[in-house]
């Protein structure tokens, strides 16, 4: 690690070591609530005394714990060779930093620590410099055609390349057999999605703009959050022209309904902030979960979702239905654990973290939103199979196909379409 890497982890240590006290404290005070409730009107001058020396000590405890940390590990980076190299020099440093910036990336962009992450396209693990010269150097065989994959919660780019010993990358094959440029994604999956979105519209806009040849179609591949991040995006592109390119949406896994995993961190915080012993150290750590983690809760994918919203309220669905692009076919993948979707595993947990039904967007009671053929289902599988897995990859291939856009049906249309199987 550089030494600004080194620093920036110590500011996250310091945080935290400063926010461990600031949990203790609350213990105490809600501890120290019981025993004055249970003394009555005659403990106040005794609270007020008590009240005012802990909020002191506790604050000077929290700073210095706070600077201690922090000053330590800076001190340790000091000792770091000025020529030491990045932690994104390795596959494994860069899902560290893409891991950190998933459960606290909103934190830590807003304090501006050097390891949270920008929006920017990738390539050969650097970069790619939006400009005409930087484009030309990173996709030197650049096609009319453009695939963009978006990866998920806590992942980075790197995440497409899994398991990619034993099976060719979605990216790699679309480019040898269907033309396609693949461009890679990365942005700090713990800021809101509909902020990763409206970022991903910006750089898309700027991408195809400078883009060396002119740019026919384009064609969106999210995994899990990054299916919501590409949807708020088409949202936000105000009519710019590479949304109108857009042929192709394909979300794997991608919770459009929500998470249940999310929904239980929710209601679990909530019921250990109700007594003051688990408040503080149970209740709160679990709430500084990321803002980016909770839009998973019902799938926000505008600001309007979470805008003067309590984000930690008990099972609270402010989330808002946002049309799917009526020029592009889009496409559900889902994966079970059982090789039947309706199996008893298929049924409660789906591929770990998502359930079919939200993968597929179909609410309860409701027709599927588009046609059968615009639905496929991984069994036998994990959330993260979907990364890259040779069934997945024949299926978009066969999606990929000239075609027309199918649009979505509308209201007096909707009866028509098949039933969910």
């Amino acid at each position: 690690m550089r030494r600004d890497e080194i620093a920036a982890l110590g500011e996250l240590a310091g945080d935290a070591a400063g926010g461990l006290t600031s949990q203790i404290h609350q213990m105490h005070s809600g501890i120290a609530e019981r025993v004055w409730r249970a003394v009555g009107p005659a403990s106040i001058p005794v609270r007020l005394v008590h009240d005012e020396l802990a909020g002191r000590g506790y604050s000077a405890a929290r700073e210095l714990t706070r600077r201690v940390v922090s000053g330590g590990v800076r001190a340790l980076g000091a000792a770091q060779s000025e020529e030491a190299d990045s932690i994104e020099r390795t596959v494994m440093g860069r899902a560290v930093v893409g891991a950190l910036n998933g459960i606290w990336g909103d934190t830590m962009d807003r304090h501006r620590n050097g390891l949270a992450l920008k929006m920017t396209l990738r390539a050969g693990g650097r970069d790619v410099a939006l400009s005409e010269a930087g484009i030309r150097h990173a996709y030197p065989h650049a096609s009319p055609r453009l695939a963009v994959f978006v990866h998920g919660l806590c992942e980075t780019d790197d995440a497409w390349m899994l398991g990619g010993a034993r099976h060719v990358p979605y990216g790699f094959r679309l480019q040898a057999e269907l033309g396609y440029t693949p461009v890679y994604v990365r942005y700090n999956t713990g800021l809101h999605i509909s902020e990763n979105g409206r970022q991903l519209a910006g750089v898309l806009d700027q991408l195809t703009r400078e883009w060396p040849v002119e740019v026919h179609e384009v064609a969106l591949i999210g995994h899990s959050m990054g299916g919501l991040v590409a949807r708020s995006a088409c949202h936000y592109s105000d009519g710019a022209a590479w949304c109108g390119k857009v042929r192709h949406v394909f979300t794997l896994g991608s919770p459009h309904l929500g998470a249940p995993l999310e929904q239980g961190a929710n209601a679990l915080s909530y019921y250990l902030s109700k007594l003051p012993e688990t408040r503080a150290l149970l209740g709160t750590p679990l709430n500084l979960r990321s803002v980016g983690i909770k839009d998973l809760r019902y799938g926000y994918l505008v600001d309007e979702c979470w805008q003067d919203q309590d984000c930690d309220a008990f099972l609270r669905d402010s989330s808002r239905d946002v049309p799917f692009m009526r020029t592009a076919n889009h496409y559900f993948m889902c994966a079970t654990l059982s090789r039947d979707a309706d199996g008893l595993a298929g049924r409660l947990v789906g591929d770990l973290l998502v359930l079919r039904a939200s993968a597929w967007s179909q609410r309860r009671g409701e027709r599927l939103r588009f046609r059968i053929e615009h639905y496929g289902h991984l069994g036998g599988a994990s959330h993260f199979d979907l990364l890259n897995h040779p069934a997945i990859y024949r299926q978009v291939r066969r999606w990929m196909a000239p075609r027309r856009a199918l649009p979505a049906p509308s209201a007096d249309t909707a009866s028509a379409l098949s039933p969910t199987p």
